[in-house]
């Protein structure tokens, strides 16, 4: 009985005879040491890959220069959600992805993906909960994967803009591909038409973006509506000029806490400067009528007979009593005996 109940069968189906090799019994279920090594097995080849993580002290990390969310612009509001999952889980559940820094005694690491993470857990330390620590994994990098690993985990973020994901494509062409499309393409799987177009934005004049409430209201969507106009010289300068203007008007609105001029009107003013003759414009430009915050509101056109025609421009969200303000002032420039029907 040596071979157990299972051999004992299948010796009695056989003949017998010195030829006879025993059946070998079944080895025993792997135990703990044996999975190990298997584990290790796979790691050597390449099958398997190994993550450390680690709490550490967010101060003693940097956000990597390559990252593609500007961290300037984070605050309590665009972290709510996040420091509220912590509050509620007492802990960080997805860690942020990290690199070691070597050479630098003021810092241990640079965070690749997790900005919010990183800037949630510092605000944290700084609201009753300094035991608070930064979960990270600890990778092994270069810029060009650092890069990459950074896109993967961030392209179908909603929180971050597309002016942010233009300006990180833009630079990493440069940094990592030579310049050359195709190749980045390649390395990110993507559509060349696709990248085209974040590229397109990211290359918008300086005034152009500066005529945006912020860079981050802009989409991809607004520069191939100005991208056409501004390879053409005459309708760029014309662009260019009324960008100018929206800034001022941007900034007058800013400084007296009224609502800011969106996206879409601050396209149309620009395509209209382009497509309106110079001449026109010129004299368009000059017969502004303005609220008293600077913000355009209506232009003036001079018709026969020594008539003025006006032209109030949409959704400018100023109040009535600016219109008839500005109206006044209009009228009060006018001859006493000027007919005003």
């Amino acid at each position: 009985m040596a071979h157990g109940n299972k051999g004992f069968g299948e010796m009695l189906g056989k003949p017998s005879g010195p030829s006879d090799a025993p059946v070998p019994r079944r080895l025993p279920v792997a135990g703990v040491l044996a999975s190990r090594d298997n584990a290790l097995a796979a790691l050597s080849s390449g099958t398997k890959v190994n993550r450390v993580h680690e709490l550490i002290d967010p101060a003693r990390s940097r956000i990597w220069e390559g990252h593609n969310r500007d961290y300037a612009v984070l605050n309590e509001a665009s972290c709510a959600d996040l420091i509220e999952s912590f509050k509620a889980q007492g802990k960080q559940e997805v860690p942020a992805i990290v690199r070691r820094v070597k050479g630098d005694a003021h810092w241990d690491f640079e965070v690749i993906c997790g900005a919010r993470r990183h800037w949630t857990v510092s605000w944290m330390r700084a609201h009753d909960y300094p035991d608070f620590k930064l979960l990270v994994e600890i990778r092994e990098l270069t810029d060009e994967e650092a890069f990459r690993v950074a896109d993967i985990e961030n392209r179908h973020r909603k929180d971050i803009s597309d002016y942010e994901r233009a300006t990180d494509y833009f630079r990493a062409i440069e940094r990592y591909y030579d310049g050359n499309q195709q190749r980045m393409v390649e390395r990110l799987r993507v559509t060349k038409s696709w990248l085209s177009r974040y590229l397109e934005l990211a290359k918008l004049p300086s005034e152009v973006v500066g005529a945006f409430a912020s860079p981050h209201v802009i989409g991809i969507r607004h520069a191939a509506e100005l991208a056409p106009l501004l390879k053409v010289g005459k309708s760029r300068e014309a662009i260019i000029k009324e960008a100018l203007l929206l800034a001022g008007e941007q900034a007058s609105l800013n400084a007296a806490q009224a609502p800011l001029l969106k996206p879409a009107f601050v396209v149309r003013r620009m395509i209209s400067s382009a497509k309106t003759p110079p001449q026109k414009l010129a004299k368009q430009y000059a017969d502004d009528v303005r609220a008293s915050n600077g913000v355009i509101i209506a232009r003036k056109e001079r018709v026969r007979g020594g008539g003025i025609k006006l032209h109030l421009l949409p959704r400018t969200r100023i109040a009535k009593a600016e219109y008839l303000k500005a109206f006044a002032a209009i009228f009060e420039g006018l001859p006493e005996d000027a007919p005003l029907g």
